[in-house]
């Protein structure tokens, strides 16, 4: 991404105002590079999202599919397999995924080529010695584990294929952020997502079809993850340039800043983990497979609701870097104001759909699962938050805030695992989802209030009021088809026809409220973008 985070220092501009009142301005220069920034951003994240939205699909009515067939005891299983390679993963990578993306990006464009190649070439054996090592621990202590902290000795017999997947899983993630590095960003979704989900979904179908049930899932993931990163290296390769494609058998290790920001990266990954996982391991250990099958269904789809944030993230994180270091703080605070505003805004219908669908969409993954609507209602208010923030995390990480922003994952990972070992053990699943539910809002907020303090910066302004209109139009258009008789029995068709038309109203009421500068400039880059792939379908006609 850019040169060390923690050279850059503490930003400060007078040209940006501290006042999220006060509109920023509108120079000639500014606004041209405000369109630049803004079209390559809406570009990549149009794919992305594009990614997102068929994996979503997809992966909803795979669910379905997986819950019916499986049972929520195999998807409990299979949840609890995944914390054991979410946390030894999380070491075994030791944090060389997350230092791709930054130094990839800078190496590249600083003509580093030495230090590219080492980064590559030394990160790759050294990502395969770690998962050896582990492989070989998973597979030696991982039966006691789970037979004294899960109480679920048939878990053990999957552990193997466990083991394949965090192998897959590492490299898979290391050379997708190699591909970010290089701002590749779509190619790297059209592999992850077009890719791998059917490839998933299809030998999933299958094998279990034929009858292998859960082995049946894990073998197609591991098939599906093992094309996904023949794919990933192929590409890798191809971008990075040709001084730095042959290794270095005389420098066989990585330069101190890459293992000084991996460190840093390893404790926010430790944190993550807390917070994500813990709610799982604690109804492991205090309810079992059942209730963590149900809570993994949960959780699956509260995950849908970032959509259109996770979209921006991916490729708004190196431009955070890029254009921090070039002190344009004002571009900066400006695109955080209007990405945030639509995020949020485009976020809102489908929570309300969620919410009001909630007992529904439990529903149709089967009996075992309708119990679980207050879980979706609950959680979908603490992703609310998440999405009104925007990319906070992101803004303090690649700004030369990583401390601040473990800081802020150290507290809030300890309130993680208070809660869930207070109140797992009391409410059970309920008690989990209300302790994510605390911990993600506390943290989003903290880190909101850091951006501000560091940066100077606020993603809010006053045309987040015409989003109003648009939000209340789509909640009433909910609730009365919510109500409405005529979907009877047919709860799929009803949740699909209720958020395409919630979209369409708050869509429509966004125009008629009228567009500022800026979001006209997303919007026509959107449109601008949709033109160019309808002319090219028209030319290749």
């Amino acid at each position: 991404m850019s040169e060390s985070l923690t050279s850059l220092g503490n930003p400060t501009s007078s040209k940006f105002s501290t006042d999220p009142h006060i509109e920023p301005a509108t120079s000639a220069r500014e606004r041209a590079s405000f369109k630049a920034e803004m079209g390559r951003i809406s570009r990549q994240s149009g794919v992305v999202f594009l990614g997102t939205i068929f994996t979503a699909v997809m992966g909803y009515a795979f669910k379905i599919y997986l819950a019916r067939f499986l049972g929520a005891n195999a998807l409990g299983l299979y949840a609890l397999g995944m914390t054991i390679v979410s946390f030894l993963g999380m070491i075994n990578v030791v944090g060389l995924p997350e230092s791709a993306v930054r130094f990839v990006a800078m190496y590249s464009a600083s003509k580093r080529y030495e230090e590219l190649r080492s980064l590559l070439w030394n990160g790759s054996w050294i990502l395969l010695a770690t998962n050896l090592a582990f492989c070989a621990i998973l597979l030696r202590f991982g039966p006691w584990a789970v037979k004294r902290f899960y109480h679920s000795p048939q878990l053990a017999r999957y552990l193997p294929l466990f083991a394949a997947i965090m192998v897959t899983a590492a490299f898979n993630v290391f050379y997708g952020n190699v591909l970010t590095g290089y701002r590749e960003v779509g190619r790297k979704t059209v592999i992850a997502k077009f890719v791998a989900s059917p490839v998933t979904i299809a030998g999933s179908v299958l094998l279990i079809w034929l009858g292998y049930g859960l082995w049946g899932y894990l073998i197609a993931q591991i098939v599906s993850a093992i094309c996904v990163m023949v794919l990933l290296i192929s590409f890798a390769w191809l971008l990075t340039p040709s001084e730095a494609r042959s290794p270095n058998v005389s420098k066989l290790w990585i330069d101190r800043e890459v293992w000084s920001f991996s460190a840093a990266m390893f404790g926010v990954g430790m944190m993550q983990f807390l917070m994500v996982q813990t709610d799982r391991v604690a109804l492991g250990m205090y309810r079992g497979i059942h209730d963590v099958g149900v809570y993994a269904v949960v959780a699956s789809l509260i995950a849908y609701e970032t959509i259109f944030l996770q979209s921006v993230n991916q490729i708004f994180a190196p431009v955070i870097a890029d254009i921090h270091a070039r002190g344009e703080h004002a571009l900066l605070g400006r695109l955080f104001q209007t990405l945030t505003k639509w995020i949020l805004g485009l976020t809102l219908p489908l929570a309300i759909v969620l919410i009001a669908f909630a007992r529904p969409i439990m529903a149709i993954f089967g009996h075992d699962f309708e119990a679980g609507w207050l879980l979706l209602v609950i959680g979908t208010c603490g992703q609310i938050v998440n999405c009104g923030v925007g990319s906070v995390g992101f803004l303090l990480l690649m700004s030369g805030h990583e401390r601040r922003l473990v800081r802020v994952q150290i507290v809030m990972a300890a309130v993680m695992v208070l809660l869930c070992f207070k109140l797992v053990p009391v409410w059970g699943t309920l008690g989990a989802v209300v302790a994510a539910a605390i911990t993600n809002i506390g943290m989003n907020l903290w880190n909101l209030a850091e951006v501000r303090k560091l940066l100077k910066i606020s993603p809010y302004n006053k045309s987040y009021l015409k989003l109003l209109p648009s939000v209340a139009g789509a909640a009433i258009l909910t609730l009365f088809l919510k109500r409405a008789p005529f979907f009877a029995g047919a709860e799929v068709a009803s949740i699909a026809l209720t958020l395409l038309l919630s979209y369409g109203v708050f869509i429509a009421l966004a125009f008629a409220m009228g567009l500022d500068d800026d979001d006209l400039l997303i919007t026509n880059a959107v449109f601008a973008r949709i033109r160019l792939i309808f002319a090219r379908e028209q030319d290749v006609k």
